[in-house]
Parts: C-alpha cells; structure tokens; sequence
C-alpha cells in the first residue's frame, strides 16, 4: 500500500490473555495517575444503555482517575428524560459519572462525542469515547487506558481500537457489516493513503493535547468523523496506534448501510480535499 506521508499509523498486535485469565485480573489494576475522560455518546439509547453503563461505570471505578460523561445526542424530549433518570441512578453509586448533557439537537455521533469532549477537565490528560450499545466490552475500554498510561507522556500516540479476526482476539460481527466495514477501510487507506484497518471501531483514545491541536480542524460530526480526526492528528504530527479488541455486536445499530455509506464516502473525499498537501506535492 502506498504511503507518501511519513508513517504514523501503526498495529499493535496484543498478547493479551484469554478471556478467563482477563477477568481473574479484572480488579487488580494498579491506580493511575494519568486521568482520563471517557464519552458515551447516545442517541435513543434507553434500552441498551441500563445494560452496558453499569459494567462500564463498575469497570472505571476499578481503574479509577476516570470520569465518564453520557451525551444525549437530540434524541428527544421524552429519550432524553429517560436517559437521564439511567444516568441520575447510577451516579448514586458511582461518583465518576457525571450529570447527563443532553444536546437541544441531533448533531451527529461525532458532534456528540466533542461536545463531550469539550466539556473535559483541563486536568484531564487523555479523551476518549465508547459506543452506548455495549458492543465493546467495559474490560476492553480498561486495556487500552492501560496502554495509554504507560506510553511516554511527551510523545503520546492516539488508540485507536480494532476489530481484527485474529488469534487471540474473540471478534463477532455480522457477515455484511464486516464485509461493508473491509470495502469501507480499503476505500479510506487507498484515497487517503493512510494504512488504517479498522477507523470505525466504536472506542477511541486521544491525547488532550493532540485533540487541542486539532479542535478547529474538525467539521465533520457524523458517522466519518473519525476518519477526519485521525487525518488531522497525523497530518498535526500525532501517531495513532491501532490496537485489537473483543468485540460483540449488538442488534439495534443507527447505522444504515448503504445511506451512510454513501454519505461516509463523500466524506473521504471532503477529507482528501481538505487535507494540507505533503511539502513537495504537485499543486
């Protein structure tokens, strides 16, 4: 695969234990000192969030210096109320989750998770977000913190989460979305030039500061919006990790294939048009 632009996407490939010896070690994490914030970012999430929020809250807890804030993405009034009342409860429980921001309007996936984002302490060292449906199990969002806090804290790469069939790694997804999701990273590697496997796996961790680099860069917020952050992180001199995960799909996506596919593929080629040129490109 071509690549013109010096090299800062890379795979890390994770030895990590079987799924029995994972949980035996689920609540022996050392403390951190590196915080971090994790969005949640739903959209008519009522039914699916009382099933993955406790676990993800729960799983936080242990790995502490984490707080986790769940964004309502214009799901409505009446959604919106119920999304609440999940939220309220737990944080009862569970100190590190904060109150509940409901947007006023449907902004997209992506505009969801950086209004979450934006509201991040200042003390805060890394962002990142997760899917509201539970697909990405809680102990994985805990792996890939770990990652992140033993990385050089003044060369930081983003991680980014994977959905490789490999040994090791238990991956269930329906055979279309699969398939839809292969043409869809062949299509963003091949026109971006950027050897991604996986830019649409629901958990992603972000540097703060790389993410302060980038903020004004950002125009898209739906489902392509992490094809853009990852350009302009690497365009702004960020390395992204890919690393790979357990992943369970969920029924009840928002994704539809072929409207969204359209739509995500107009925005490769936005984002190609938008992207600064490497020094010594042809105008």
């Amino acid at each position: 695969m071509p690549q013109d632009r010096k090299p800062s996407l890379s795979l890390l490939r994770s030895n990590t234990p079987p799924q029995s010896t994972r949980d035996h070690h689920r609540h022996s994490i050392p403390s951190l000192k590196t915080a971090f914030h994790l969005v949640v970012p739903a959209f008519r999430e009522s039914v699916r969030l009382p099933i993955f929020l406790p676990d993800l809250c729960k799983e936080m807890e242990a790995v502490g210096n984490v707080t986790v804030a769940v964004v309502d993405d214009g799901s409505g009034a009446a959604e919106a109320e119920a999304t609440r009342q999940i939220v309220d409860d737990l944080r009862a429980d569970f100190p590190l989750l904060q109150p509940l921001l409901a947007l006023p309007q449907n902004v997209g996936k992506g505009g969801a998770v950086y209004a979450g984002w934006n509201q991040a302490s200042r003390e805060a060292d890394w962002l990142g977000f997760v899917d509201a449906d539970g697909s990405c199990p809680a102990r994985e969002v805990s792996r890939l913190i770990q990652l992140c806090a033993v990385q050089d804290p003044s060369s930081p790469s983003a991680c980014f989460a994977s959905r490789i069939k490999m040994l090791g790694r238990d991956v269930e997804r329906q055979l279309k979305r699969h398939l839809i999701g292969r043409i869809y990273a062949t299509l963003v590697s091949e026109i971006l030039k950027v050897p991604v496997y996986d830019s649409q796996c629901g958990l992603k961790w972000v540097p703060h500061d790389s993410y302060r680099k980038v903020q004004e860069r950002l125009q898209i917020t739906g489902f392509a919006f992490d094809v853009e952050l990852m350009t302009a992180l690497m365009d702004s001199g960020t390395r992204v990790i890919e690393a790979p995960i357990d992943w369970h799909e969920t029924p009840g996506g928002k994704v539809h294939l072929l409207r969204d596919s359209w739509r995500m593929f107009r925005d490769i080629l936005n984002i190609r048009a938008n992207r600064p040129r490497p020094h010594g490109s042809a105008s």
